[in-house]
């Protein structure tokens, strides 16, 4: 049984494979977190563009497109390096090269789904006490 808690932060979710998104996107809700989805690091990009206020990218490594999360990650600490980020993949080469893009490594698939909440709300613990720290 998820323990729902509200917590008026707002995680994007980027998955290329439907089914995965949609089963973490659900179980993220149930956790109280708005939850944005995105199939690629393009449609992430855009919606990180956009005026929508994104606390947190839960983001697969390999995606098709141009980009893949490896990408999408640089990207984020160039253009909106307040946003966290959490890396994940089923290859496990490929996770632990992601450690080098988040603060604490990557979740290798298949991921526990309680583990997913306890690195969000460990990142997000961060960006609350920072952004008192500058308020």
């Amino acid at each position: 049984m998820v323990a729902y808690e509200r917590t008026g932060h707002t995680i994007l979710v980027v998955e290329d494979d439907i089914f995965v998104r949609l089963d973490i996107a659900e179980y993220l809700r149930d956790c109280g977190y708005r939850v944005i989805e995105a199939g690629t690091a393009a449609e992430a990009i855009d919606v990180l563009e956009s005026n929508v206020p994104i606390d947190l990218v839960f983001s697969d490594i390999q995606m098709p497109g141009e980009m893949d999360g490896f990408g999408l990650a640089h990207w984020i600490r160039q253009h909106q390096p307040g946003v966290k980020t959490i890396l994940t993949s089923g290859y496990i080469k490929a996770a632990e090269k992601a450690g080098e893009l988040c603060d604490d490594g990557p979740i290798a698939k298949p991921y526990d789904h309680q583990l997913v909440v306890e690195r969000i709300r460990q990142n997000l613990g961060f960006v609350r006490q920072r952004r008192a720290a500058d308020g």
